[in-house]
């Protein structure tokens, strides 16, 4: 058997607890965190079950009996910690969004493709096997072309003006919040599984409460979204942190010429399946399924997987990929990069009235 992947982690939140579970289910060894302070890292190191602490960041990424260091830390340090690990010849799984500029993100691809190091970044939500059979369905032409498309990511965990944290401060989270949290992980998924990319948008924001627990606001709340993917298909795109009773509501529709397809993040184990002549559930079932979906099922049909699951899925790619394989779909830093592109066009043309926006990539990687 191969040696466990041998795993730091830079943070001790809640991401932190994430990354620790996937990777203790990844047969990683968990061997060192470090938090904000020394004595908030030697809690989470409790807590979490990893075998020591360090005192910093710094020292963390500096570390040499590491494989894989996990950058968990708030988005403004994902730079700087994704750095230091690459400089030091470790692989890095670093928290979305890779950076808070396109410039930052740019250096961080070089970086990794310089250093011949495995660099992720957690869309985790291809990792759920039926938004891969939703994928599958899409590229055998089970759809026909597609010519439309719906899609949401809707929570409510900000949806009173005293709800705060550190990511609505721009100095910590970035220009961006609700769009480059939770709308980077939905256009992700929506060229994912539509194998097509936005080619243009038209974005308008929209910050509710300019103060939150006393501090001002910048970064907005909701952003609404005309896209236009590579084939000429159109769509609409909603992101709120402000949707009452929605907790981690991501759902994703496509419209073809024969058929459309729906995925809900909430409802992870089924697709919708629709035709002009009646409709149907597709239950998720590694017996029958795409061997793609398949692959990321560990539990036979009828034992719900769930949002951890999917986690440990891409962990599990991630270490594989540190032992030399390479695992088909992982999210890299160039899907971190397009994540940041999308970002900064959305805000551009928000900025501007809600103009349409030139997003087609003409590479995913800086020179």
């Amino acid at each position: 058997m191969n040696p466990p992947v041998r795993a730091g982690f830079i943070g001790g939140g809640f991401m932190a607890a994430v990354h620790t579970r996937a990777a203790r289910a990844a047969r990683g060894h968990l061997a060192a965190l470090a938090g904000s302070t020394p004595e908030r890292g030697r809690e989470a190191a409790d807590r979490l079950g990893v075998e020591r602490c360090e005192p910093d960041a710094e020292a963390l990424a500096a570390a040499a009996d590491l494989d894989v260091v996990h950058v968990c830390s708030p988005n403004r340090f994902h730079t700087a910690h994704a750095l230091a690990a690459l400089a030091a010849g470790t692989h890095v799984i670093c928290e979305k969004p890779l950076a808070t500029t396109v410039a930052d993100a740019e250096r961080l691809v070089r970086a990794a493709r310089e250093s011949g190091r495995v660099a992720a970044v957690p869309f985790v939500y291809r990792y759920h096997p039926m938004a891969r059979q939703a994928r599958n369905l899409v590229a055998d032409g089970q759809l026909g072309t597609v010519l439309t498309l719906d899609a949401c990511y809707l929570q409510d965990w900000m949806l009173d003006p005293d709800d705060t944290d550190w990511r609505a401060d721009t100095a910590s989270g970035g220009a961006s919040r609700a769009f480059a949290d939770i709308g980077s992980h939905l256009c992700d998924l929506v060229e994912f599984v539509s194998g097509q990319r936005v080619h243009r948008l038209a974005a308008r924001t929209r910050t509710v409460f300019t103060r939150r627990g006393g501090t001002e606001v910048a970064n907005e709340d909701v952003v609404a979204l005309l896209v236009e993917l590579g084939n000429g298909a159109l769509g609409t795109l909603l992101v709120s942190q402000l949707a009452p009773g929605r907790k981690n509501s991501l759902t994703l529709e496509l419209h073809g010429t024969r058929r459309s397809v729906r995925f809900e993040q909430e409802r992870p184990e089924e697709l919708w399946i629709g035709s002009r002549h009646g409709s149907r559930q597709l239950l998720r079932d590694p017996g029958t399924d795409a061997p793609d979906s398949a692959r990321v099922s560990p539990l036979p049909a009828g034992h719900p997987l769930g949002y951890q699951d999917a986690f440990t899925a891409f962990v599990t790619d991630v270490y594989d990929a540190v032992r030399g394989g390479e695992p088909e779909g992982m999210p890299t830093f160039a899907d971190g990069l397009r994540a940041a592109r999308l970002t900064e066009a959305v805000l551009a043309s928000a900025g501007a009235g809600g103009v349409w926006t030139d997003t087609a990539p003409a590479t995913e990687e800086p020179t």
